[in-house]
């Protein structure tokens, strides 16, 4: 018998159980599970609300892991769980197809190597369409250049942050709520940080970016759409480019046809969803390799399995500091 966090009615916290060891079908691995994070995604798709529609319970929850294969080999891990039929990471051993397994290098930090995970895969692929994008049209000068990162604070905005840097950008302003988040940003790289205050306007947002960078951006990364979506747009360079993979901030954003048009700006929507298995996988390889050199980081709490129903109603109410992991240990 194995531990595992399992979810008996969708939008109630999990709790741990002991479930029989799975048995690997014929393209499956056993994984012996060292860490998971609880992600906004598993909270959504065991809510029953998801577009992915009311998963079938009881089930094990996480659809991202790290642990070892049989030999001992360290690996990053996918799963379909609360999308499809099955279970997830949020158990001690867990059998997943080989092609949704990736190596890990030697001596990598398996519990940050979770907290990033797809979030920075999200981060790092954004960052390439949008260099890929801002590289041709007006003003292009065939760099990086300046980037705006909205919602610096979370995972992927952290983590774009560093990754942009990593690739050659000449400066990165971060946008961030608290002050401890502007800090944090400010920490890890970003040459400005500009508050985001509840009382915002577009425009007061506009002119605060503005005063912060040094020129025209090149490229947003925006993972919060909304009004400082909108803002941000009005700070990028003729031919500039905003690549957005998220909504935190508002569902809509108040665009005007005006600064798209007067400036040929590209709005770009991203998502995970498109990656191909080998996208995800070499996307991934190169964030484990940062992690494992230092290079990238990210802000995250481990807490035991046994604290899973506490620490998944936190990241349900937004309560999260960071990037929750759960650190599994069978007993």
């Amino acid at each position: 018998m194995i531990d595992a966090a399992v979810v008996r009615v969708c939008g109630q916290p999990p709790t741990v159980a002991r479930r029989p060891v799975p048995v690997p079908a014929d393209d499956e691995v056993l994984v012996q599970v060292v860490a998971a994070p609880i992600t906004p995604l598993d909270v959504l798709c065991a809510s029953g609300t998801s577009y992915f529609g009311a998963p079938a319970t009881p089930y094990v929850p996480g659809v991202q892991g790290v642990g070892c294969l049989p030999d001992g080999t360290a690996v990053w891990f996918a799963t379909s769980a609360g999308m499809r039929p099955g279970d997830g990471s949020m158990a001690s051993v867990v059998a997943v197809p080989s092609a949704d397994v990736v190596p890990l290098p030697p001596g990598a930090p398996l519990e940050l190597i979770a907290a990033l995970g797809l979030s920075a895969v999200a981060a790092l692929s954004a960052l390439r369409a949008g260099a890929a994008a801002a590289s041709s049209g007006p003003g292009a000068d065939g760099g990086l250049g300046q980037v705006v990162v909205l919602g610096a604070g979370g995972v992927v905005g952290q983590a774009a942050i560093q990754l942009a840097l990593l690739a050659g950008a000449r400066r990165v302003i971060a946008v961030t709520r608290s002050p401890a988040s502007l800090a944090r940003a400010a920490g890890l790289g970003a040459a400005a940080t500009v508050p985001l205050l509840p009382d915002d306007s577009e425009t007061g947002l506009a002119d605060c970016l503005r005063d912060a960078a040094e020129g025209p951006v090149d490229l947003v990364i925006d993972p919060v759409f909304g009004m400082p979506a909108a803002a941000a747009l009005r700070v990028l360079r003729p031919g500039g480019t905003l690549v957005n993979l998220g909504s935190a901030a508002g569902a809509t954003a108040p665009l005007d046809s005006a600064t798209l048009r007067s400036g040929s700006l590209r709005v770009v929507g991203y998502t995970n969803n498109a990656l191909t298995t080998l996208e995800r996988a070499t996307a991934l390889t190169e964030i484990a390799a940062h992690a494992t050199a230092g290079s990238l980081t990210v802000t995250h709490e481990v807490v035991p399995l046994d604290a899973v129903a506490e620490a998944w109603t936190r990241q349900a109410i937004g309560k999260a500091y960071g990037r929750l992991v759960l650190s599994i240990v069978d007993r």
